[in-house]
């Protein structure tokens, strides 16, 4: 295959117009000026020097004897000459302007590329806008209309602004390159200039292009193929614009136009795959398959797939150029330096910046970082188990002293944690530092990453020593966040060997035998219609403008133009439309099925595989037996027999392994922190009025004392907690409401003549069970909220904060205890019956009752076990229900002791 730029080097030496040194060429891209380079050297057959070779957009600041400077830059000049023009009390802010000012450059910049007489264009934009808020009575349309009213202002001030220092935009730059054609032309006589490879040129590039043909000091070659160029197809849509408009092709031959796609054999695959993971995994077998890849191009259509593109490819692609960058974004250290400016612009956000205080979840953020454990040498804090203990919602810098205490004290703790570093000139300045100290522990590539970090910081102080325009981190953060997404890490790789890993334009010129191309769906490519600019479609359509339909063809051109010499074609595009892209495929395949009839069809979908998941099942070894031993003596409660019989596997884990609920935090007040207030304080009421009668007054009493206990009982269980505000004030609120209703309820049943007496709160009681097939007793224990009396029935009384259905307790067959975690309540109840039996010797004679109280269910009253079918009621607890409830209950605690019967999870739990 001989390629385009082989052809051109062929001709231009053939021709020999001016000695090889005199000859400049100009290419679209940087990329394939290496690749003319090579092409020369290898054609040339004497010794000479080497003509120059510059991309666009070098050869015209060359041009225009103007140097472009970057985005960031170019923002902070903007505002220096918007703030100039604008009163002061009218002018956004910094970041507000950033915001529209970006949008606003990109027109500016497309105005100067396309040579438009700026004085109609704004004019135009100014009436158009008169007319539709012709009587403006909002702030709002009165900023914008003014703005309408001063654009062209703000465009001719920041245009000479930017001219008196040399520098300028890409559209300033073409313009002013455009006025000075003439004197280039006249400088460099004895100069040929070679123009290869173009499509779309914007006005300034037409009229620059146009010059230099018609001087005879240049001569143009265009890769374009008759499958376009002789039909309608928009890919040709500016060639053939060209060859009928420009006087030059009136006298001259168009070169080149070829034949390549139609009349080449090809081998071209379409391969639908589902999700772009599958598209990047097959890309990965097509390449294994392959032997040698050179001369083969992988061209990612959606470009943000970079980083997931280099986890596929297989091990056999020993060398690879990439010519994308890495967005500094995608990079760890920016996830770093995010939380940073997370810890500062939430103590802003929260209001405790004045206190110092550090809001928890963005400091274990922070401590939870690879870059911040490299920063500590690698010692592992666990910051936020220490954090969650004491449930610290916001540190003290005390607090993060003490969580550090075990590591020896580092500067960079003193640049994120002291006092009055959160201003923006400060932390410019620590993360510069933080900069520097991880290049002294940093190697190989990360190193890499440290150095563009630092200069990124490094670029913004400067700036803003300057300037002064970043006044607060709010800004600063949204400026970092543009940079790191904007700078790219440049890989470095043989250009000329291997795979070829490029984006669509890097393909502009280049000619690969074998090209593999992802991503080809509407949205992606060609590109969706969306586009930001204060200029409307029709307004661009009349001056000249591109709108998206130009966009449209110029990617078309480079999708046919990559397939012109390729004899091995694979397109592959995802068929799954989420969240994330579309799926729908790019229209020039439906061109080229239509075209050819060549084309092979593959449905790649990813093997679904029924993974049926087994049962966890831990045998009882020597080891835990020994456990389970010393569980027997230590107790088994009554949540331990329920957590046994929810999963088995959570109870070995919490009982034989004695691996605990991790502490978290707790920012609102939790279900069981509120379900402990509540027993706290109804403890403290009812306490007084032990082996007592239970009149109104006592009431009286309980009902002025609530709101304090609450309160008081709140302190000591929510520690550091905040209830004065928010939801926590909310469930303070309710968690008073829930203890006066009852009250209530227990005073309503007082006055109806009900004899209420309490017997034990809180009780603590044990016993211990003897089992036939197990040679030791087991101990059972269990913690009583309330023992009372009412009308000489004693009953157990177990309270719950949340619902608690009648249904629960109704028990007729004590097996089903077991089977089904709903009835766990029961065995609850039941057991601390059970157990205040056996330890006070109660005569079972007497009638006794045990159940629960549900805060959720109040009007329900005292929920008793039911021992009763149907709708029928059985509440006493009798020495049968006794020793049936104990057969079940010593089948559990046997099958818990059983070496034979190993820990196996349950397939019916609740997640």
């Amino acid at each position: 295959m001989k390629s385009f730029l082989s052809n051109v080097v062929t001709d231009i030496l053939t021709q020999k117009k001016v000695a090889t040194h005199n000859l400049i060429f100009v290419l679209p891209s940087q990329r394939a000026c290496v690749f003319l380079r090579e092409e020369i050297i290898k054609q040339l057959t004497t010794a000479t020097f080497l003509p120059q070779i510059k991309s666009i957009e070098n050869y015209i600041q060359e041009l225009a004897e103007v140097k472009q400077i970057d985005t960031i830059q170019l923002l902070f000049e903007f505002y220096s000459v918007y703030k100039t023009h604008t009163i002061k009390d009218k002018h956004d802010s910094f970041d507000t302007f950033s915001q529209w000012a970006t949008i606003v450059l990109q027109d500016f910049n497309e105005v100067d590329r396309h040579l438009l007489d700026t004085k109609d264009l704004f004019t135009y934009l100014r009436d158009i806008n008169r007319l539709e808020n012709w009587n403006p009575t909002t702030e709002i349309t009165k900023k914008y209309f003014s703005f309408f009213e001063k654009l062209h202002l703000y465009y001719d001030e920041f245009y000479q602004f930017l001219l008196s220092k040399k520098v300028g935009y890409q559209g300033l730059i073409y313009r002013e390159a455009e006025s000075n054609i003439q004197h280039y032309i006249s400088n460099n006589v004895d100069k040929h200039i070679v123009l290869v490879g173009f499509n779309a040129l914007n006005k300034a590039e037409e009229r620059i292009f146009q010059e230099l043909l018609q001087s005879g000091l240049a001569s143009i070659y265009w890769d374009a193929d008759e499958s376009y160029l002789k039909t309608s197809k928009e890919s040709g849509m500016f060639l053939r614009k060209y060859k009928k408009e420009w006087n030059y092709f009136h006298n001259n031959p168009f070169n080149w136009m070829e034949n390549h796609f139609n009349s080449e054999e090809k081998n071209i695959h379409f391969i639908s795959t589902t999700k772009n993971v599958s598209q990047l995994k097959y890309v990965g077998e097509l390449l294994q398959k392959k032997q040698n890849q050179n001369n083969t191009a992988l061209v990612l259509a959606d470009e943000s797939l970079l980083s997931l593109t280099l986890n596929s490819l297989p091990n056999t692609v020993e060398k690879i150029n990439i010519t994308m960058g890495f967005p500094l974004s995608d990079i760890p250290l920016a996830g770093f330096f995010n939380n940073v400016f997370q810890l500062y612009l939430n103590q802003e956000k929260l209001g405790v910046i004045d206190k110092n205080l550090f809001y928890h979840k963005d400091v274990s953020n922070l401590c939870s970082h690879s870059y911040f454990k490299k920063l500590l040498n690698d010692k592992t804090i666990k910051s936020s188990s220490k954090i969650g203990k004491a449930n610290l919602i916001f540190l003290s810098e005390k607090n993060i002293s003490e969580i550090f205490k075990e590591v020896e004290s580092t500067n960079f703790m003193d640049f994120l944690f002291k006092k009055g570093n959160s201003t923006v000139e400060k932390v410019l300045q620590n993360c510069i530092a933080i900069c520097k100290e991880l290049k002294e522990i940093s190697n190989g590539i990360e190193r890499e990453y440290v150095y563009r970090f630092f200069t990124v910081f490094q670029q913004l102080k400067t700036l803003n020593e300057k300037y002064g325009h970043i006044t607060n981190l709010k800004t600063l953060h949204q400026f970092f966040l543009q940079v790191s997404k904007n700078e790219k890490l440049s890989f470095q790789g043989e250009p000329l060997e291997g795979l070829q890993l490029m984006g669509m334009l890097e393909t502009r010129v280049i000619d690969f035998e074998t090209v593999i191309i992802t991503s080809v769906n509407e949205g992606v490519l060609p590109a969706s219609k969306s586009e930001k600019s204060f200029i409307p479609f029709d307004v661009k359509k009349h001056f000249g403008l591109p709108t998206y339909q130009e966009k449209d063809a110029i990617f078309s051109y480079h999708f046919y133009r990559l397939l012109h010499r390729a004899k091995n074609i694979y397109v592959l595009y995802n068929t799954e439309g989420d969240a994330y892209g579309t799926g729908e495929k790019s229209r020039f395949l439906t061109q080229m099925e239509i075209e050819r009839t060549d084309i092979k069809h593959t449905i790649v979908s990813p093997k679904v595989t029924i993974n049926t998941k087994e049962l966890q099942e831990i045998s009882k070894t020597d080891l835990v037996i020994e456990k389970l031993n010393e569980l027997a003596k230590k107790g088994l409660s009554p949540s331990a027999l329920s957590t046994y019989i929810y999963n088995p596997i959570d109870f070995y884990y919490q009982k034989i392994l004695n691996i605990k609920d991790v502490n978290e935090v707790e920012e609102t007040v939790a279900v069981n922190t509120m379900g402990t207030v509540i027993h706290e304080t109804l403890e403290q009421l009812y306490t007084p009025y032990l082996d007592k009668f239970l009149t109104e007054e006592s009431f009286k009493k309980m009902f002025s004392k609530v709101e304090g206990l609450v309160g008081e009982n709140f302190k000591k269980v929510y520690v550091n907690g905040d209830i004065s505000k928010g939801k926590n004030k909310l469930i303070f609120e309710v968690s008073k409401k829930h203890v006066n209703r009852f009250l209530k309820q227990e005073l309503q049943e007082i006055n109806e003549g009900k004899q209420l007496k309490i017997i034990g709160l809180e009780k603590k009681l044990s016993a211990k069970i003897e089992i036939e097939s197990l040679n030791f007793p087991v101990k059972l224990h269990g913690i009583i909220d309330r023992i009372d009396q009412v009308d000489g029935v004693t009953r157990i009384v177990d309270y719950k904060t949340g619902m608690v259905q009648s249904s629960q307790l109704r028990m007729t067959d004590f097996s089903k205890m077991s089977d089904d975690y709903k009835y766990t309540k029961a065995l609850q109840v039941m057991l601390y019956a059970h157990l205040f039996i056996e330890e006070t010797n109660f005569d079972i004679s007497k009638p006794i009752e045990a159940g629960i109280i549900s805060f959720k269910n109040l009007n329900s009253g005292f929920l008793k076990m039911n021992f009763a079918e149907g709708r029928a009621k059985d509440h006493i607890i009798s020495e049968e229900k006794i020793n049936e409830f104990l057969v079940e209950l010593k089948r559990i605690i046997t099958e818990i002791f059983n070496p034979e019967i190993p820990f196996l999870e349950n397939p019916n739990k609740a997640f």
